[in-house]
């Protein structure tokens, strides 16, 4: 009923950038939380970053000061922009969704396929 597509992953030196993207498509009344996780090897998923329809954002303590969520809500896009990328940042980042579906009430999660991000030196 509904998918959620990333894009943005990549290999990237220490102290780079890179943006990821998440497009929701699909049976959607509105969506009400977005937000990214990751998982590295051996490591249990985090969240990362996350935003409310409304703008309110929070971040895992890590990222804070370096990484930036945003939303555009016409778009049911959710965005993290990541700045001074350190190696321990490496991981598959899934996108997350809160989604209140066609049927008014119905709340349903969704995940997008991850995207991997590897920082190296």
């Amino acid at each position: 009923q509904v998918q959620l597509v990333e894009s943005g992953g990549g290999l990237v030196q220490p102290g780079g950038s890179l943006r990821l993207s998440c497009a929701a498509s699909g049976s959607i009344f509105s969506i009400n939380a977005m937000g990214w996780y990751r998982q590295a090897p051996g490591k249990q998923r985090e969240l990362v970053a996350a935003i409310t329809r409304g703008g309110s954002t929070n971040y895992a303590d890590s990222v804070k000061g370096r990484f930036t969520i945003s939303r555009d809500n016409a778009k049911n896009t959710v965005y993290l922009q990541m700045n001074s990328l350190k190696p321990e940042d490496t991981a598959v980042y899934y996108c997350n969704a809160n989604v209140l579906m066609v049927i008014a009430g119905t709340l349903r999660n969704y995940w997008g396929q991850g995207t991997q991000v590897t920082v190296f030196s």
